[in-house]
């Protein structure tokens, strides 16, 4: 049976809760066929980002020719892209495929803390790639860091949705896993819909941190739209995909915990 191709362009986490080999491990679990674009190396462990070193924009333009070229894949993702170099690489390679969906993953810093792109890099992220994301999915701080809105709960998120929309995303999904509360309330809004849709999980705790969340949340959601699935309905299968993982978290090393990611092969 095809199995549909999704693309991550995004860093190497050699510690495999995050980047690359985290994204691989999300598209198999959906039954995908994974291809990657390296867009930095970092040194990464359990605990935290420690350096990173971005790939020359050229080598990654190069990769990205490749792949389009031989075996265009069903849809995409971004995760790190450091440097303003590097987002105009992918800019210029979706300029002409905009009917492959990208969802782009803006991380900005690791769950550590440790910043992982550059002022150049937010800039152009958001002057070159949101108009060419089919979605958006920052977390609280990322939203309110691209837009300079306050992210503090559901109504705000909303509004920091609302400009990113005004910056030419067709949808923002922001993200609530970082905001308090005993439940978590992720905020979808498409553009040309007045009314955000809210998905509400009750929240899981664990003694450490589960690294990795947002990779994997962005992941699934391209496989889900890989494997046919409308925005809104991938959007709710990977939040649930991603919840049911937080649950399952395990120990890999004595920093953060990592991702369960359970197979779905239910398309």
């Amino acid at each position: 049976m095809p199995r549909p191709t999704v693309l991550s362009i995004a860093g190497s986490d050699p510690s495999g809760g995050a980047g690359l080999l985290a994204d691989a491990a999300t598209f198999r679990a959906f039954g995908c066929h994974a291809e990657g674009v390296v867009t930095a190396l970092t040194v990464q462990d359990s605990h935290a980002v420690h350096a990173v070193t971005p790939i020359d924009a050229r080598h990654v333009a190069a990769q990205l020719g490749a792949l389009l070229a031989d075996a265009p894949p069903a849809a995409a993702k971004t995760g790190m892209l450091p440097t303003a170099a590097i987002v105009d690489a992918v800019a210029s390679a979706w300029r002409t495929r905009a009917a492959i969906p990208l969802v782009v993953d803006p991380v900005l810093a690791a769950s550590s803390g440790a910043r992982v792109a550059d002022a150049g890099a937010v800039a152009a992220l958001l002057e070159l790639l949101l108009p060419l994301a089919a979605l958006v999915t920052p977390n609280a701080g990322e939203a309110s860091e691209l837009t300079g809105l306050p992210v503090r709960d559901t109504l705000e998120a909303a509004t920091a949705a609302r400009a990113l929309l005004d910056r030419g995303a067709r949808a923002v999904l922001v993200k609530g896993g970082h905001l308090a509360g005993d439940e978590v309330t992720d905020v979808l809004v498409l553009a040309g819909r007045a009314d955000a849709v809210a998905f509400t999980r009750t929240r899981v705790r664990h003694a450490r941190r589960v690294r990795g969340t947002g990779c994997a949340l962005s992941a699934a959601i391209a496989a889900r739209l890989a494997l046919g699935d409308g925005l809104a309905d991938a959007v709710c299968a990977a939040g649930d995909w991603v919840h049911e993982g937080i649950a399952g978290a395990y120990e890999s090393g004595v920093g953060g915990l990592v991702l369960s990611r359970p197979a779905r092969r239910d398309a």
